[in-house]
């Protein structure tokens, strides 16, 4: 299986922003229009853009549909979430040309729903966000935009998702979010051995192309890179090269 590079954008109020762990208090804005930044990229010859409704995964709607339908005609698979709580969210995301489905809060609140949607559109349509925050010697599961806390643990839900044939795993160290301090490698050696059906999406914390190759070597299937691209401490082609 190929491993992908993923450049994202985060969406608030139709701008490019990124938060630091997940805080909305602590908001970056960058100039770059999306449409203009997605051009960008896929110049660049990314193959897959990740895009997270920022506001939509706060509220529970998806407030940036129309940016994200833009985004989706810029030349790249989309891969889009943020706000998707119910079935009609899905097909409007699938209408606006995303590709695949990132379910994150639904996914960790109501699992029985998500794994019918596996079944109804197919596995490969979804990437299930297990965005995770080590406490109590745990890796918990917050959601709602990381504001609120869940029962479930990471070590509960990616296997259950595995049985149910779910394809694509995307997990965010939330603590390095927007942090540049490098992926959490040891998490992802742990999915690669717990779960190595799935393919793991790495994200939080990248800070060098270094930082990408240690992914793959973890076990990784892929990274999403945000705002090490966002500040030019790299390029992405030179991440695609990796």
């Amino acid at each position: 299986m190929n491993f992908e590079v993923i450049p994202a954008i985060d969406l608030r109020g139709g701008q490019v922003v990124r938060l630091r762990q997940g805080d909305y208090a602590q908001e970056t804005q960058y100039a770059p229009s999306p449409s203009d930044l997605a051009a960008t990229y896929a110049q660049a010859g990314a193959r897959w853009l990740h895009v997270v409704d920022l506001d939509g995964a706060r509220a529970g709607n998806l407030a940036n549909l129309s940016v994200i339908e833009a985004l989706a005609k810029a030349g790249m698979q989309v891969q889009a979430g943020g706000g998707v709580r119910a079935e009609d969210d899905v097909r409007r995301l699938f209408d606006a040309g995303v590709r695949r489905v990132v379910v994150g809060s639904v996914a960790i609140r109501e699992p029985e729903r998500v794994a019918q949607w596996l079944n109804t559109h197919g596995a490969e349509h979804f990437t299930v966000a297990l965005d995770t925050r080590r406490r109590d010697n745990a890796w918990t599961l917050p959601s709602a935009g990381w504001t609120e806390d869940e029962a479930r643990t990471l070590d509960e839900l990616a296997p259950w998702y595995a049985a149910r044939g779910a394809h694509h795993l995307l997990c965010t160290d939330i603590e390095r979010d927007g942090m540049l301090a490098g992926f959490n490698l040891e998490l992802y050696r742990h999915l690669a051995q717990t779960v190595p059906q799935l393919a793991v999406q790495a994200s939080g914390g990248v800070r060098s192309l270094d930082d990408i190759r240690a992914a793959r070597d973890a076990g990784a299937r892929g990274v999403i890179l945000g705002r090490a691209l966002l500040e030019g401490r790299f390029t992405l082609e030179g991440a695609l090269a990796c």
